[in-house]
Parts: structure tokens; C-alpha cells; sequence
């Protein structure tokens, strides 16, 4: 039976709380097959213009964007690929462990960009690889809150950030490491799924974020 890489770091017993809408979202994608949706981010970005030339470095892996924007579409793909920790290349004979890529395209003011990342099912949990190359990769402690506003949503907490550079991965002291906190959850009045983002610094507080809405479907894949 094909696994997505949440099935295979989270136990059961934690994705068992899952609501039954987002398991097609964190379950696997089967062969021939892909997972797209389409929906509007409320906010997107930081409105503190002074981080944007570093934004702007990391816009050229597409991990993010120097911007600060509402209302904006946006469209996600969610494909099952192989990838081999740290690195998206296309070569299939260099690539190693079953992942999701997902590119995540914004449809900006100033024109469209694509968030592109990849998560992997290490032996130390999931593991997110950020933009085309995974330069940049984020441990994540995954939870389901079984009561609360967030009941039944798939809540993903960075418990350590490595860089892979020169061949080697640096993981950053988790004093100067910021912190991604990522939530997924359905909203059955509205019959959208709904995703925040933060990502926020020890001393410098909130980095970049986004939040929207956005209905998701796995279909045959047309490409």
C-alpha cells in the first residue's frame, strides 16, 4: 500500500484525529494521479520592507517572496516523486525517498511566482526541503489537536532549520533558528480548507506569513 511521507513519520494514533476532508490532503497521491486546488490568501508576505532584500535571495530558490499583499489566488500542486534528501534534481537515478512536491503558484499584483518544496519521510520525522534545490530544510513535529478551534487539524511545528551547503548540512543553533508553525484545517461551514503559516525569529518576532482558504481535489493527472 502506497504511504504519503505524514503517514509514515505521524503514528496512527495522531492521524487517526485527522478531519476525514484532509486526509485526501495528507494522504498519498496514487500513481497516475495528482493533487490540485485553487483558492484566495488573504495576506501574504511581510510588511517590513527592511527583510525584503534577504527575501528577495531566497526568492531565487522560490521559498519566498519580498512582498506584502491581500487578496491573492493562488493555485496548489501536490505530485509523488523521489527525491534524495536535500536536493530536487531531476535525474530519477540520483533521486532517493518517496516524497510530495508541492509548487504553490501566487498570482500577484506584480505578476505570478511559485513556492516550490518538497516533504520527506526521514528516519529522524518529516522533513520539509524548501525551494527547487532544498538548500534550506525544516524538521517538523506534526500534532492533531483533538479538541478546540483546531480540532482535527494537522498542525506542523520546525523543531530544528539546516542549510545544506558545500556538501554538508549545518544545522542552525536553535537559539538563532527561526520557527515555522503551519496549520491545516477544514472548515465544514464554509467547505474550504484553510492554511496559516508563520514564520518568526527569536528577538525579531514574525518574518513572513500567509493564510487563505482553498477547495483541493486528487485527479487524474493530465499532463
Amino acid at each position: 500500500m502506497i504511504r504519503s511521507p505524514y503517514q509514515l513519520s505521524a503514528s496512527e494514533g495522531v492521524l487517526a484525529g485527522l478531519h476525514p476532508r484532509l486526509r485526501t490532503y495528507f494522504g498519498a497521491v496514487p500513481p497516475g494521479h495528482v493533487g490540485r486546488g485553487n483558492g484566495v490568501f488573504t495576506v501574504v508576505g511581510t510588511p517590513r520592507r527592511w527583510l525584503w532584500p534577504v527575501l528577495r535571495v531566497l526568492a531565487r530558490d522560490a521559498v519566498v517572496f519580498p512582498v506584502w499583499e491581500h487578496d491573492v489566488p493562488f493555485t496548489v500542486e501536490n505530485r509523488p516523486v523521489h527525491v534524495r534528501r536535500g536536493r530536487s534534481g531531476p535525474h530519477t537515478d540520483r533521486e532517493a525517498r518517496p516524497a510530495v512536491r508541492a509548487h504553490r503558484t501566487f498570482h500577484f499584483a506584480s505578476g505570478d511566482r511559485t513556492m516550490v518544496d518538497a516533504i520527506t519521510a526521514e528516519p529522524e520525522g518529516l522533513v520539509d526541503h524548501l525551494g527547487r534545490h532544498g538548500r534550506v530544510s525544516t524538521l517538523l513535529a506534526v500534532t492533531v489537536p483533538r479538541t478546540g478551534p483546531d480540532a482535527g487539524a494537522l498542525r506542523l511545528v520546525s523543531t530544528r532549520v539546516s542549510v545544506h551547503a558545500l556538501g554538508r548540512e549545518w544545522r542552525l543553533p536553535s537559539a538563532l533558528s527561526p520557527r515555522v508553525l503551519l496549520t491545516e484545517r477544514f472548515d465544514d461551514e464554509a467547505d474550504v480548507q484553510r492554511v496559516s503559516l508563520t514564520l518568526r525569529a527569536p528577538v525579531l518576532g514574525t518574518l513572513y506569513r500567509y493564510e487563505g482558504a482553498f477547495r483541493y481535489a486528487v485527479v487524474p493527472d493530465d499532463v
